[in-house]
C-alpha cells in the first residue's frame, strides 16, 4: 500500500526531545515499512526515517529561534501533500483540523487522527461546519465530548517492544515525566512526595504558554530537598529515568486523552500511580502496571503498597497491549475500510448549540 504520513511541524520525526504526536507518527512510520508498505513522511527536515522524507522545512519549528509564524510552515505542509495526493492510496494526517477544508474540496482517501483533547467548546462549530470528515480517536473517553463526529474506530498508542528495557528491581524515588502545565498535576505529585517522605525526580518541559504557570506556581514548589527538577529529557535517557523509579506519578487533572508516559512506565516495568481522568482506565490495569487513585489520600496509601506489583507482569501487560505492531495493525484494519466504501453519513441538527453543549441531541445519527 503507498500510504502517506502527515506530522507536525513542531518537532521532529522522532522528536529530539518532548513530542508525543511526532513519536507516535515515527513508530507508526517505521513499522509500516517494517511490513513492506511503501511510506511517504511529510516532516521537518531534521526527522530520521526509513520511509520516504519529504521535508516541509529544514527543522523542528519549535527548536528554530528564527520562526515566528508556525502556522505558516503548515499551510506549505498541506499544499505539498495536496499536490502529490495522486501518489498515495490513503493519507494519514495528524495535524488535527488544519487541512479540513481542502479534504472536502478536492478527492483524497485519507484519515486523521485526533491526538488532542476535544472537550473545547470553538470546536463545535468546526465540527459542524466537518461533520463527515473521517477521524480516529487515540482513546474511547478522547470521544466523550463529541461522540457525533464520524469516528472509524479508537487506535490506542504503541511503542517498539524493544525501545524500552525492563527493570526488575523498583529504584528509591518518584518520578513525573511530562509538561509543567496544571493539568498534568505537578503540584500534586509534590505534593504525594512530600508526604510519603520520597524523592521526586522531575523530567519535564516548560511550554512558553505554561511559563506563566511555572514561575507563579511551580517554581518555588521544586524548592524542597525532595524534589529534583531535571528539565526537558529525550527519549534516550527515558529508559533509566523511568526504571530506575520506583514508580511514576500521573495525577492528571484534565481528560487526558492518551498519556504516552503511561505505556512507556510500563514499557520499563514500573508501576503508575495515576488519577482516573480521560484515558487512565483504559491504559491501565489497576493492580497490575499500578493502582488508579481518586486523591492525594489514595495515592499516598499506593505508594505504600507498590510491592504489591510485580514489574515483570506489568512489562508484559505492555507487551500484549502496547507495542507499535498491534498499533499499526489496528491503523491498516481502518485504511483497508477507508480504501473499501465511503464513510458513514453523518447528520448534525440545526439546532445544536456551538458553545453551549458539547455534544448534540440523541436523535444525532
Amino acid at each position: 500500500m503507498r500510504i502517506a504520513q502527515v506530522a507536525p511541524l513542531y518537532e521532529s520525526v522522532p522528536p529530539k526531545l518532548y513530542g508525543g504526536t511526532e513519536r507516535v507518527v515515527s513508530w507508526l512510520t517505521e513499522e509500516l515499512v517494517r511490513l513492506g508498505h511503501d511510506v511517504t513522511l511529510f516532516a521537518s527536515g531534521d526527522s530520521l526515517t526509513s520511509a520516504k522524507l519529504v521535508p516541509i522545512v529544514p527543522e523542528a519549528l519549535r527548536l528554530n529561534p528564527h520562526c515566528i509564524d508556525q502556522l505558516a510552515h503548515h499551510v506549505v505542509l498541506v499544499e505539498t501533500v495536496f499536490r502529490e495526493r495522486a501518489n498515495f492510496d490513503l493519507v494519514h494526517f495528524h495535524i488535527d483540523y488544519l487541512h479540513y477544508p481542502v479534504s472536502r474540496r478536492e478527492p483524497i482517501t485519507g484519515i486523521t487522527t485526533l491526538h488532542g483533547r476535544l472537550d473545547i467548546p470553538d470546536l463545535v462549530p468546526l465540527y459542524r461546519s466537518f461533520p463527515k470528515m473521517p477521524v480516529v480517536s487515540i482513546s474511547d473517553a478522547q470521544r466523550e465530548p463529541l461522540p457525533w463526529l464520524n469516528w472509524l474506530g479508537t487506535v490506542r498508542h504503541g511503542l517498539p517492544r524493544d525501545s524500552f528495557k525492563c527493570y526488575a528491581d523498583p529504584g528509591k524515588y518518584l518520578a513525573f515525566l511530562g509538561r509543567i502545565s496544571p493539568e498534568k498535576g505537578i503540584d500534586r505529585a509534590i505534593e504525594i512526595a512530600k508526604r510519603v517522605d520520597m524523592p521526586l525526580k522531575v523530567a519535564a518541559k516548560i511550554d512558553r504558554a505554561d511559563t506563566e504557570y511555572f514561575e507563579t506556581s511551580v517554581k518555588s514548589l521544586l524548592d524542597h530537598p525532595l524534589v529534583e527538577f531535571i528539565g526537558e529529557i529525550g527519549n534516550d535517557d527515558k529508559n533509566d529515568f523511568l526504571g530506575n523509579a520506583a514508580a511514576l506519578l500521573f495525577p492528571v487533572q484534565w481528560p487526558e486523552p492518551f498519556g504516552l508516559v503511561m505505556i512507556e512506565a510500563m514499557a520499563c516495568g514500573t508501576p503508575v500511580i495515576a488519577y482516573p481522568n480521560g484515558s487512565v482506565p483504559e491504559i491501565m490495569k489497576d493492580g497490575v502496571t499500578g493502582f488508579i487513585v481518586a486523591d492525594e489520600d489514595a495515592a499516598v496509601k499506593a505508594v505504600e503498597k507498590l510491592d504489591e506489583i510485580d514489574r515483570k507482569m506489568c512489562r508484559r501487560y505492555f507487551e500484549q497491549h502496547f507495542t507499535s505492531a498491534r498499533m499499526a495493525q489496528d491503523y491498516l484494519n481502518i485504511y483497508q475500510r477507508q480504501l473499501q466504501q465511503e464513510p458513514a453519513s453523518i447528520t448534525i441538527p440545526d439546532g445544536v448549540s456551538s458553545w453551549t453543549k458539547l455534544a448534540p441531541p440523541s436523535s444525532t445519527t
